[in-house]
């Protein structure tokens, strides 16, 4: 067999190749990242440079050139110190109690840091998934807790809130699952004309008790007429869901019950001193309104979302036109409204820092909404069908299938709207409550203290307090996306 004349045999060594460019590690990092392209170097270069200044300048200012050590304003000032002086660190240090507690009673700021540790003791169990004991964890920081540190925090009799906090409670969730009730009535397939009747009589029985400047009695009454009037379509419509209606009724009883325990002032023995809230102050009141319109901003939003997207025609205009009222002010609006003009339609006026928590409540709540209505309209609809298919009514299939999946879809929404509420809480100050920026500014009043960088000291020390709580929330919120893999999704 003869070589074919095409055959090519090597009669030397291949010369060896350079080796490929790394794409593992930093170099390969930044070689992938930042230096793929020419443009892609030369915007790295720019940014790095602009990054590198700013960082040197907030570096230079509050740790090479600070002054750390000083009684008065002279230990902050040029020609006193002899050269150009940076951060002015005493008068943070001499005024950190006001930052932290506002005019908080020294003798009482005890009751501030137990509440501060019981809060970290309860939240960061329940911020690790490992840890177990999650439902009970759960009751303890949001059922249990906000009514001790109230205690704890306000002062005055212990029993008396309790009940009255269970008063709220109990008002609150007869009102939700009388309209969940409703809203099953829609759904078993009810003629919409009897139901639309019977929200129109509980509409203009609210709005004239409205007017008549009703307190929590004529709250009670209005919400078991609205049992009353359920009463009587359940009467019509057999398929709905009766346990929420009695459930309902069950929860008035109980709140009937507080109130009445309350009013008879059988608890009123004190057992901490009163502090006004007029005293608290700096982070404290920053750290309770951001944390309550946190909390209370989840179930408003959710309970917005669900209304907007019903097949009942006056809880859908209710919830339209809350909802567009309040996105269209600004939160500034909605806080005056709350301090200035609700205590105009109350009996008795609420405490001025409680108008600025509904205030919050109800802005962050109206944002909220929309957020999870996104969520709920990228389900597919076979996820709706499927719930039905199951034989699921409709709390059932909203609260077990629809939500679950409409809140993992909306996680970034939902604290892009936590941070942003955490720094509007700078807003309260104008209308007179004190919270970490009010505080300083008082601080910067003080001649003891009057020097050409105490403002600059004072605002990068609240810079710092703030990204680092909303850096937190940020970092979280990535671990949770991507446990629940739903940031990854392509």
């Amino acid at each position: 067999m003869t070589m074919s004349s095409t055959t090519f045999v090597r009669r030397e060594l291949a010369q060896s190749l350079p080796p490929p460019v790394s794409l593992a590690g930093p170099l390969g990092w930044m070689r992938a990242n930042l230096f793929s392209s020419i443009p892609h170097a030369i915007l790295t270069v720019i940014g790095g440079y602009v990054a590198f200044k700013l960082l040197w300048i907030f570096i230079d200012f509050t740790l090479i050139r600070a002054v750390w050590t000083g009684a008065d304003r002279d230990a902050c000032l040029d020609e006193k110190v002899g050269r150009h002086v940076g951060a002015c660190w005493p008068f943070v240090q001499a005024k950190f109690a006001q930052f932290m507690y506002g005019f908080y009673p020294v003798e009482e700021r005890w009751r501030v840091n137990l509440t501060g540790i019981i809060a970290v003791i309860l939240l960061v169990p329940l911020l690790i998934p490992s840890v177990g004991y999650k439902v009970l964890n759960a009751i303890l920081f949001f059922g249990l807790f906000p009514i001790l540190a109230f205690v704890l925090l306000q002062g005055g009799s212990i029993i008396n809130p309790w009940l009255g906090v269970i008063d709220w409670l109990a008002i609150l969730a007869a009102l939700g699952l009388l309209i969940a009730y409703l809203l099953s009535l829609s759904e078993s397939g009810m003629d919409e004309r009897y139901l639309f009747v019977g929200g129109l009589v509980l509409f203009v029985v609210a709005v004239a008790i409205w007017f008549l400047r009703p307190d929590w009695f004529e709250l009670h009454a209005l919400v078991g007429l609205g049992v009353l009037i359920a009463c009587v379509l359940s009467l019509m419509e057999p398929r709905a869901n009766v346990r929420l209606l009695l459930f309902s009724a069950a929860a008035l009883a109980v709140s009937i019950l507080a109130f009445g325990v309350v009013r008879g002032g059988w608890f009123d023995l004190p057992a901490l001193p009163v502090v006004e809230t007029r005293q608290w102050g700096g982070l404290l009141v920053t750290l309770v309104v951001a944390v309550t319109g946190i909390v209370a901003a989840l179930p408003i939003g959710v309970a917005l979302a669900l209304g907007r997207r019903s097949k009942l025609p006056i809880i859908r205009f209710l919830s339209v036109a809350l909802i567009e009222l309040v996105r269209g002010v600004p939160l500034i609006t909605v806080l005056f409204f709350a301090t200035y003009m609700l205590p105009l339609f109350l009996e008795r006026s609420p405490d001025p820092l409680m108008r600025v928590l509904v205030g919050a409540s109800i802005f962050s709540g109206a944002y909220m909404a929309e957020v999870i209505r996104g969520g709920l309209q990228a389900i597919p609809k076979g996820q709706f069908e499927g719930a039905q298919a199951l034989g699921l009514n409709y709390p059932r299939m909203m609260g077990l299938v629809i939500l679950p999946q409409a809140l993992k879809l909306v996680i970034p929404g939902i604290v892009n709207s936590f941070i942003g509420l955490f720094k509007d809480t700078t807003l309260v100050s104008i209308v007179a409550i004190f919270d970490l920026l009010g505080g300083m500014r008082a601080g910067f009043t003080d001649p003891q203290w009057a020097s050409p960088v105490t403002l600059y000291t004072g605002f990068a020390f609240a810079g710092i307090i703030y990204f680092s709580f909303c850096y937190f929330m940020s970092r979280y919120s990535i671990f949770v996306e991507n446990r629940l893999n739903k940031g990854r999704r392509h």
